[in-house]
């Protein structure tokens, strides 16, 4: 599975470059990725991971600094492919442990991509159910009946579906339960932030037999050249024979009524992309359960899940803040 997302994305770099037209809608930022981890418990053995930002189809990504208390060293996951920084020692000999990143990124906006066929193990992974995703039930039955009577092929299924969640879901954050991208939730609850959203559709799009992808990362203010990030992002993608990889972003399409159309098929270019999957194993392996999704950094202290841990994230965009203009907000 790793070596074919690793070529998915190899591919897709070229692409991407040979597809990509002038005027592309691009942004160019640098983005600080940093945590502070607060040990209570001097004698014990800590460990850190944090995801890496990395080079893909829709963004050239170069670290310009990493540094920490403790010495960091490159990983990758075996299932997706996931990059991560992995630092430990044996005793934490002192209060708090900093850490931070320092990304260049260039995004552009992206559209659906040509692939060649998915290989049998591949496409049964992205088909295949995650803890919180499941494939069959309620979600099955809630897809196969807005499927009934749609013609045409996964593209215009994909479209069906989205159009779903879209009409069913309610981006709100209140009270309890959200956030976790627990897709028979969100088929209860109809509210929820972007990970219920996605988690809808990938398990709508699973069950009839459509590949689809979990994707996070941070978002980027639109209006706003520099500030602090308050927390992630998440997206996704669907598979089909026709029309290769399609972009979705339902969460902003409900925001941005405005953009229902353009976020079917696009994702614009305030965001940054940090991992892919879900039911996350890291490298090392950690020794709590795999990781719902990975894009804040997880920490075990004496071979335990610790949340001690506070982050910060901000970015500003460089070249005195020129940036291309954005399709995504002048769409009708």
């Amino acid at each position: 599975m790793q070596a074919f997302f690793r070529a998915l994305v190899s591919s897709l770099v070229l692409v991407a470059f040979a597809f990509a037209q002038p005027g592309t809608p691009e942004r160019h930022f640098t983005f600080h990725y940093g945590f502070t981890v607060r040990t209570t418990n001097p004698e014990a053995p800590l460990r850190v991971w944090v995801p890496l930002a990395h080079s893909d189809a829709f963004q050239d990504v170069k670290v310009i600094s990493k540094k920490g208390d403790l010495p960091f060293r490159e990983t990758r996951e075996r299932e997706y492919g996931d990059e991560m920084l992995y630092a430990e020692t044996q005793k934490a000999d002192r209060a708090e442990y900093e850490f931070e990143i320092v990304y260049d990124v260039v995004r552009r906006q992206s559209s659906p991509r040509p692939a060649g066929m998915l290989r049998v193990a591949d496409q049964k992974r992205l088909l295949s159910p995650d803890k919180l995703v499941p494939t069959t039930g309620l979600p099955a039955e809630l897809a196969s009946k807005q499927l009934a009577g749609v013609s045409g092929g996964d593209y215009e299924k994909g479209r069906a579906l989205y159009e779903y969640v879209l009409a069913n879901m309610r981006y709100d954050k209140s009270g309890t339960g959200w956030g976790h991208g627990d897709t028979l939730y969100a088929c209860n609850a109809k509210h929820g932030n972007c990970t219920d959203f996605h988690s809808l559709f990938i398990a709508m799009a699973r069950s009839q037999r459509i590949p689809a992808l979990f994707e996070i990362g941070f978002p980027l203010p639109a209006d706003k050249h520099s500030g602090e990030i308050p927390g992630y992002h998440c997206w996704a993608d669907f598979y089909t024979r026709d029309q290769g990889w399609v972009p979705v972003d339902i969460s902003e399409a409900w925001k941005h009524p405005e953009q229902r159309d353009f976020f079917f098929g696009h994702w614009d270019d305030n965001r940054v992309q940090f991992s892919v999957g879900r039911d996350i194993t890291l490298s090392p392996k950690q020794d709590g359960e795999p990781l719902n999704y990975f894009v804040y950094p997880y920490v075990e202290v004496d071979h335990k899940e610790y949340s001690n841990v506070s982050t910060h994230f901000s970015f500003a965009d460089s070249d005195s803040g020129v940036r291309s203009p954005t399709v995504a907000m002048n769409t009708k």
